[in-house]
């Protein structure tokens, strides 16, 4: 059982970053039961950006850049794989006119207009976001972003346990067996670290995890009524919009 669960964190490791991993062991476990340990890989993520903008800031490099370094540092980190998702969605979402052009779209590797303004979007928001926050309060701004991260991958477990695939192949296909209880399981592990918050701050915190929620789920409905069902690009487009959802949710709330 033991052995399982640690393969399993082993594989959403190797899914979800470029960290090395190891080899899995054989038989390997299914992307699906994974699911449960994509916040611990976004652990990981947070950890090396929160770190990041730590020792810019201790540098004495200013707020805007050690935000900058941290958003590179993840980048890193994940190989862009869920930048890459969002903009082959937008490009696909708004650029086919019907269920099966979208999904050609989004397998063209190349990247289009709108999932190029998608990109400078999130990478904006989030920069702004950070710079905010690191200028209000450093010590709660490295607990944010380990937070977020790993809350915001809780939105791609979510995806593949309640939607279906829109595609017969693909890593949406692959890992459509995601149970219920593993979207569970993830978001608890993904609120122990807001626990490190102090009690005015966790209201913030969890009223920003709120609007990942719901975004996550318009973001569920609309693949259902432009793809038909969800595939590897909607899951790595869930996480980077619950993220940005949080980010721009705990900034309104703290500028209250």
């Amino acid at each position: 059982m033991i052995r399982d669960r640690l393969a399993q964190v082993q594989l959403a490791i190797m899914l979800l970053t470029r960290l090395p991993a190891g080899q899995l062991p054989d038989p390997a476990p299914g992307i699906g039961s994974a699911a449960w340990a994509f916040p611990l890989a976004g652990l990981a993520v947070g950890g090396g950006g929160a770190l990041t903008l730590w020792a810019a800031l201790a540098l004495g490099l200013p707020p805007a850049l050690g935000a900058g370094l941290a958003i590179l540092t993840n980048l890193l980190l994940t190989g862009a794989l869920h930048e890459d998702g969002l903009a082959d969605l937008a490009d696909g979402f708004w650029g086919g006119q019907t269920h099966e052009k979208r999904l050609e779209i989004m397998r063209d590797s190349r990247i289009g207009s709108y999932g190029t303004l998608a990109l400078i979007v999130s990478i904006g928001l989030r920069w702004q976001a950070l710079v905010y926050l690191a200028q209000a309060n450093l010590d709660v701004t490295l607990v944010v972003m380990v937070v977020m991260a790993m809350t915001s991958r809780v939105a791609p477990a979510a995806v593949l346990a309640f939607v279906p695939p829109a595609r017969s192949d693909g890593l949406g296909h692959s890992a459509r067996a995601t149970p219920p209880s593993g979207v569970a399981i993830a978001a608890l592990i993904a609120l122990v670290p807001g626990l490190l918050l102090d009690s005015v701050l966790l209201l913030p915190v969890l009223m920003a995890i709120l609007c990942q929620a719901i975004v996550t789920v318009g973001l569920a409905k609309l693949a259902q009524r432009k793809l038909g069902g969800q595939t590897g690009d909607v899951l790595g487009a869930s996480q980077q919009v619950a993220e940005i959802a949080g980010y721009l949710a705990l900034c309104a709330v703290l500028a209250l």
